[in-house]
């Protein structure tokens, strides 16, 4: 990148691929639900919950990357090359301990933790089985998080794309075959749809390094050199990292929450709740790829010494990200029983969700904006106000959706409006730290 002004084409050119992958990575989601939306709604409920139990430990893998990835684009910015491919190997071994970690948890603890967590005892049996064999995918997707921190935070982001795009053709394959037994392949059901996501994500490792020795010019990085680890640079990293830990963790983990309170009002409105999830995650996916551009961005301008262009960055990205979800929730504005339909066929259902739609549209707006703040202010270095940000607001919105449903016992359509309030907290909250300006010294 050059020290002309960053414009719309340049962070296009580094967020369209981060975009487009997260659209095929997206993909996994899509066709597992839709699926297990073929078996029935206690194979839909478990796949939310034995999806958000895996997505919520994986945050903290991502956490750590998002940490590693800042500082990857300060060096960057500071012209210090040969310093990332010590950040990518201590990120590397790190995340492989912690995958270990997560691993005991997810294949052999989680049947304690869920025990009393779930009322209905065949959405939970399902919900095991599912995260039994979907444990084994722990370890290639926290290297595949190590390999998107170096190519993001570098600004070469084309790869991400083509990775995830292989991961998302590995999965639809396996998940037809698996699941029904299609292909000449064993009928496994739900836990089809979990060991397909496994050898996805194996797929895409393999493609990571396949790419990374073709294509990089990895001496310039120091890339691969697993002998020089310290534990002094490990530390330095943890220090930006564990609050991005911390807070993606938390994050996700306030979402399997919400899942478990809607659980408690039926099984019928936690199968809508898959659905419109399914549906809100697509809807996000312009607003990840301009969050991890301006992580990037906005770090690699502070290395730069340019922080009086900082505010123009986050404006363009802010406007971009708003346009691009604006798009994508139209569609459930204007055809929003369409959209279900094409998760599932029983009218019930289409009936509970679709009014769902327009609010998650809502919130989803809200949050294209707030989401590009809060990454703004971790671009600075500043994780620790981040982390503040988000667990101020996430206090806020567990009390809303509890006493929302446990209080005033609403349905499902008063559930998804805690989206709404997440969405707009967020926004008004990352902003005034912005505007306060007490970033401006911040050094990783």
């Amino acid at each position: 990148m050059t020290k002309t002004q960053i414009t719309y084409n340049r962070i296009w050119q580094v967020a369209y691929p981060i975009i487009l992958g997260s659209i095929a990575q997206n993909i996994l989601n899509f066709t597992d639900t839709v699926f297990l939306g073929r078996l029935g709604e206690i194979a839909l409920g478990a796949g939310a919950i034995g999806g958000l139990f895996y997505l919520a430990v994986i945050m903290l893998g991502l956490g750590f990357g998002t940490g590693a990835q800042i500082i990857i684009a300060r060096r960057l910015g500071e012209g210090r090359f040969s310093d990332i491919g010590e950040i990518v190997i201590h990120s590397i071994i790190f995340l492989v301990f912690l995958a270990l970690l997560i691993f005991l948890l997810l294949h052999y603890w989680s049947v304690d933790l869920l025990k009393y967590a779930i009322n209905s005892n065949a959405v939970y049996t399902d919900s095991i089985a599912f995260l039994k064999i979907r444990a084994f995918g722990i370890f290639f997707a926290f290297i595949n998080i190590a390999f998107r921190s170096f190519y993001v935070g570098i600004a070469r982001t084309k790869v991400i794309t083509y990775t995830t795009i292989v991961l998302a053709a590995v999965n639809i394959i396996l998940d037809y075959g698996l699941i029904f037994g299609n292909l000449g392949m064993p009928q496994m059901g739900i836990r089809g749809a979990a060991l397909a996501s496994v050898i996805a994500e194996i797929s895409a490792v393999i493609f990571f390094v396949l790419y990374t020795v073709t294509t990089i010019d990895y001496k310039k990085y120091d890339l691969f050199c697993f002998g020089r680890f310290r534990l002094a640079k490990l530390i330095k990293i943890f220090n930006v990292s564990i609050p991005m830990m911390i807070q993606q963790f938390v994050s996700l983990s306030v979402w399997f929450l919400f899942f478990l309170f809607v659980e408690k009002i039926g099984e019928m409105a936690l199968a809508v709740s898959n659905i419109i999830r399914s549906v809100y995650v697509m809807a996000m996916i312009p607003v990840w790829g301009f969050a991890a551009t301006t992580n990037t961005l906005v770090s690699y301008l502070i290395g730069m010494k340019r922080h009086n262009d900082v505010f123009s960055l986050i404006y363009r990205i802010t406007f971009m990200s708003f346009c691009g979800v604006l798009i994508i929730v139209s569609l459930g504005l204007f055809f929003p029983r369409m959209i279900f339909e094409i998760y599932t066929d029983q009218k019930e259902l289409i009936d509970l969700g679709a009014p769902v739609l327009y609010i998650v549209s809502i919130g989803a707006l809200f949050l294209s904006v707030g989401f590009v703040l809060l990454n703004s202010v971790s671009g600075t270095g500043k994780t620790n106000i981040s982390l503040l940000i988000e667990m101020v607001v996430l206090t806020v919105y567990v009390s809303y959706v509890y006493f929302m449903i446990f209080v005033f016992k609403t349905d499902v359509l008063g559930a998804w409006t805690s989206e709404i309030v997440y969405g707009s907290l967020l926004t008004l909250v990352s902003w005034g730290y912005l505007k306060s300006n007490h970033w401006l010294k911040s050094t990783i």
